[in-house]
């Protein structure tokens, strides 16, 4: 059983087509990565898995059966815009949503998150009086303080420097350990690439790209060659058989045509300069959503899929 199955879901709202014939299937136990430029229909589509928008057509099942109502007592869901009751204490409103959500105390939890995040020395003071980061930490807390079945986070990074983003990271990862589903909405590539077990990617509110990393990488090919040449300033234009060159200043990526022969690449660039480095790799998560959503490239055959 999948802990999510979306089957030919439609959503408009007026003209604007937000999510088009949708089908998605999430499995049980796994980091199930969301991606897509903003106003994608991302956000659209998680608030119609936790109930909070209905579908104008099609079906949504969660954990095998229906929601009835925006707040599952299995579900738990961190959106975009946070919000916690800022005149309440820490402690308290975290054991209020726990309590709310497992129907029981959490304060054992409740303490033990506090004490994972660094917050322990907080909890008796206001919501309020949290830094940005703080705040956040709190608010996943409260997301997954009931031990949830499935965990959606949308952009659970945002604003947090790299330890507390290790952190977040790093339950996470405990979550799918301990047998829950998590779903995570991202605009890192770098971290989907690392956390997810499956990327699913919408644009224009339909479903470009679902598979695993391996998978989505593989219908791309090797057609992109990473190199690093001496001097750093030789001019690379008009190179056989690439039709883009990305300059990060240390190293430089091309983008080869399909009947581009890489030896004729390397020949062109030892004739320019000194070649340090020259690998043929798959491209990144990151080039394959620029080229997507940026250039507007069409997807391999089998892309969707």
């Amino acid at each position: 059983m999948n802990a999510v199955q979306i089957t030919g879901v439609t959503k408009c709202f007026g003209d604007h087509v937000a999510v088009e014939n949708l089908a998605l299937a999430v499995p049980r136990g796994s980091i199930y990565g969301f991606i897509g430029p903003n106003g994608s229909g991302k956000t659209t589509t998680l608030r119609m898995i936790m109930n909070i928008l209905q579908p104008d057509t099609g079906s949504i099942e969660v954990l095998g059966e229906s929601l009835r109502g925006a707040c599952s007592a299995r579900v738990g869901y961190l959106p975009e815009e946070r919000g916690l009751y800022r005149k309440m204490k820490v402690r308290e409103v975290l054991r209020f949503y726990g309590e709310l959500k497992a129907g029981r105390r959490v304060n054992r939890e409740v303490d033990e998150w506090l004490e994972r995040f660094g917050l322990l020395d907080r909890a008796n003071e206001k919501v309020e009086t949290l830094s940005k980061g703080m705040s956040q930490k709190a608010q996943f807390i409260a997301t997954v303080v009931a031990s949830p079945e499935l965990v959606i986070l949308d952009e659970p990074f945002s604003g947090l420097d790299p330890v507390n983003a290790n952190l977040i990271t790093k339950a996470v990862l405990d979550l799918r350990k301990a047998g829950a589903t998590v779903i995570l909405s991202t605009h890192d590539m770098g971290t989907a690439e690392r956390m997810c077990d499956f990327i699913f990617m919408i644009h224009r509110g339909r479903k470009v790209l679902d598979g695993t990393l391996e998978d989505i990488q593989a219908r791309y090919g090797q057609d992109t060659v990473r190199t690093q040449i001496e001097p750093a300033g030789a001019g690379l234009e008009e190179l056989p058989g690439v039709t883009q060159i990305t300059d990060f200043g240390h190293l430089r990526e091309l983008r080869l045509q399909p009947d581009a022969d890489p030896q004729r690449v390397l020949e062109a660039l030892m004739q320019r300069g000194q070649v340090r480095h020259f690998a043929v790799i798959r491209p990144s998560l990151h080039d394959i959503f620029v080229r997507i959503a940026g250039d507007g490239e069409s997807i391999p055959e089998g892309g969707t899929e």
